[in-house]
């Protein structure tokens, strides 16, 4: 391995796992809260590129790493959206259905 593929991995590493720690948090917490799951949609949208990019210049780091990049990122993005739909199931047991709903009990018919 040359030394700028060392550079290369070694500098792909942290951008890569930017997005770990907020994936890891929501795990956690079991919750979304506090989420927004636009900026790792984003990021791993023009990750794809970066892979493209890497495969038309034949740069191993950059295919690598950004590889990796889009699976957690996608992964921050699904997590955020199961969470965000437990979170609704979880409140319409909870609070019953909402005041636009009616039942057919409730309406005397």
């Amino acid at each position: 391995m040359s030394l700028d593929e060392l550079i290369g991995f070694v500098a792909g590493f942290g951008t890569t796992f930017a997005a770990f720690p907020d994936l890891v948090a929501m795990l956690k917490r079991r919750s979304c809260q506090g989420m927004n799951p636009t900026m790792a949609a984003i990021m791993g949208t023009f990750q794809i590129v970066w892979v493209y990019y890497g495969v038309l210049v034949g740069s191993r780091p950059i295919i690598v790493w950004n590889t990796i990049a889009v699976a957690i990122n996608f992964l921050v993005v699904g997590a955020y959206f199961y969470f965000a739909s437990t979170a609704r199931r979880h409140s319409q047991l909870v609070d019953g259905p909402s005041s636009g709903e009616s039942t057919k009990g409730a309406s005397g018919r």
